[in-house]
């Protein structure tokens, strides 16, 4: 029978994090002993007392249909959450609950783009956003940052990519997959360009802010008056509560993108997992010291796992300021023969890592810069150690 998949998922690519784990899991049920530093999920428990929400709401019965967009005591402890952490101020109405924060970006994009829309894309880029924009029939407009610059866009690479075609700008910060943080004067930075094109919309990405080791403050594009009503923040509780299966994001955003939206998820999965979102009241409404011993404990493997690469000749790391990966730049392998294999690209370097190091980790080609790899730190000391011995040995 011929191939009847549609033109939309053939041209689909798929998750390259996701991918890797599946290789990694198949080369583990054939037995070899593979480390895998490829995903971003924390390998702490979600803390007690947001388990203990989700058993007191199983047993007082929390199971019928939620509402679209979320509960109104989840948007309320949101819209604290933002006005607490962010000095942003919404209305229940701008607030929507989603299963997890891919499903609030591919909300977004379903909502705000058509056929042609260029969306600025900062590389690197989280692995999703350039498909997540395609499957809107949009156009991502990769902008290169160099490690130099810690991986940020300046004002100047944003307003040479704006066209007459730009609808958004999408970023993370801190950023998946290198770490950077962009300070609140390099947001106005941004800013001040966008001010002359205000038919651009800005996504903000800011599911791992309360993973910030302390050298630059978060900031929120929409912490800006004259952004407010052009930016959509994205938030979820994934990373930093340990809360990755539990699959709850959500948005702040103008009325009418959130209504969009509500619209939308209405007509695909409808509301979140009710058990989960009386989880997440909880672990909002507390304070975030309460989490801070898995940040204190990541920056620990921060330093550990820099130490250890920059033992490795031909590795260049920047050094991330939030989240768990580090993102190093490995083109002084590019063109080598490893163990007779030639290295051509990032690809080929993470996939000879995984099968002569046995360590899974991710090709920068799948964030929009092909110099180098990510590796995630969300994992333990003793992994972390063994792991990069064996990638230096693997390489020496």
């Amino acid at each position: 029978m011929s191939n009847q998949l549609s033109d939309r998922i053939n041209s689909l690519t798929p998750s390259a994090t996701l991918e890797m784990a599946a290789k990694a899991r198949e080369l583990r049920s054939a037995g070899k002993d593979i480390i895998g530093l490829s995903l971003g999920e924390p390998d702490f428990n979600t803390p007690d007392y947001i388990k203990d929400a989700a058993i007191k709401a199983i047993n007082e019965d929390y199971n019928a249909y939620t509402p679209v967009d979320g509960y109104v005591e989840l948007k309320n402890a949101i819209i604290t959450k933002f006005k607490r952490d962010n000095n942003l101020t919404y209305e229940p109405s701008q607030i929507v609950v989603s299963t997890g924060a891919k499903q609030s970006l591919y909300n977004v994009a379903q909502a705000m783009i058509n056929e042609g829309d260029e969306v600025i894309l900062p590389c690197p880029y989280w692995v999703s956003y350039a498909d997540i924009v395609k499957l809107a029939d949009g156009v991502p407009v990769e902008v290169p940052t160099s490690l130099e610059n810690d991986f940020k866009m300046t004002p100047e690479e944003l307003e040479a990519a704006i066209t007459p075609k730009t609808k958004m700008l999408w970023y993370s910060s801190p950023c998946n997959p290198s770490g950077s943080i962009y300070s609140k004067e390099e947001l106005r930075g941004l800013a001040d360009v966008l001010q002359k094109y205000p038919q651009i919309i800005v996504v903000s990405d800011e599911i791992y802010e309360h993973i910030n080791y302390g050298v630059t403050k978060h900031a929120s594009m929409a912490e800006f008056e004259d952004m407010y009503d052009r930016t959509v923040t994205v938030n979820g509780v994934a990373k930093a509560f340990a809360m990755t299966g539990w699959r709850i994001g959500y948005i702040g955003a103008p009325s009418y993108i959130a209504r969009a939206c509500n619209k939308l998820q209405g007509q695909v999965t409808s509301g979140a997992n009710c058990i989960a979102q009386r989880a997440v009241i909880t672990a909002l409404e507390e304070s975030p010291d309460r989490i801070q011993y898995m940040v204190d404990e990541f920056k620990k493997r921060r330093k550990l796992i820099l130490d250890l690469l920059n033992g490795i000749p031909g590795f260049k790391c920047n050094e991330p300021e939030g989240a768990f990966y580090v993102y190093p730049d490995v083109t002084a392998y590019f063109g080598k023969t490893l163990n007779g294999i030639k290295i051509n690209n990032a690809s080929d370097f993470a996939m000879y890592l995984l099968e002569h190091a046995n360590v899974a980790t991710v090709t920068g080609d799948a964030f929009g810069n092909g110099n180098c790899i990510r590796i995630s730190y969300a994992a333990s000391v003793k992994e972390i150690e063994e792991a990069i011995f064996r990638i230096k040995k693997s390489l020496s």
